[in-house]
C-alpha cells in the first residue's frame, strides 16, 4: 500500500497574453474618448410649426506679418472688409469674426478690424495658440 501522497503540479497561469489585450484595450479607448465630443448635451427637443431657424455664420479674417488681409482664406483689402461683411451680415441674423493674427503685428492694424466690428454689431473672437 502506498501511503506517500501524490504531488500534482502547481497550477499556473499565463497571463502574458492578457497584458497584450489590456494594452489594445486601453489604447483604443483612449482613442475613441478624443474623437467623441464631450460637451454635447443629447436633447429631444419639441417641434414646433411656427418656429424660426437662427442662422449663425462664422467668418474668418487673417492679419499676417506685411499686413496682408485674408477674409475666408482670399486676399482682401482692408477697405474691403467693411463692404463684405455687410453681404454676410444681411444672409446670416447672428455673425461672429474669428481674427487670426500674426503676433508681430501692431496692435492699432488689430483695433481697426475691432472697430469696424464694433460698428457693425457683430461678435468679435480673436484667436490664439495654446501654451
Amino acid at each position: 500500500m502506498n501511503l506517500r501522497r501524490r504531488q500534482r503540479p502547481a497550477a499556473e497561469v499565463q497571463t502574458s497574453a492578457m497584458n497584450d489585450i489590456m494594452f489594445f484595450l486601453m489604447l483604443f479607448f483612449l482613442i475613441a474618448s478624443t474623437v467623441t465630443n464631450p460637451n454635447v448635451i443629447k436633447l429631444l427637443l419639441p417641434r414646433s410649426d411656427s418656429g424660426q431657424s437662427v442662422s449663425k455664420k462664422t467668418v474668418t479674417i487673417a492679419v499676417t506679418k506685411d499686413l496682408e488681409y485674408f477674409m475666408d482664406k482670399k486676399p482682401v483689402k482692408l477697405e474691403e472688409i467693411q463692404p463684405r461683411l455687410m453681404g454676410y451680415k444681411q444672409l446670416a441674423q447672428e455673425l461672429t469674426i474669428v481674427l487670426y493674427v500674426d503676433r508681430t503685428v501692431a496692435i492699432q492694424d488689430v483695433v481697426q478690424i475691432m472697430d469696424i466690428a464694433n460698428k457693425m454689431g457683430v461678435k468679435l473672437v480673436l484667436a490664439t495658440e495654446p501654451k
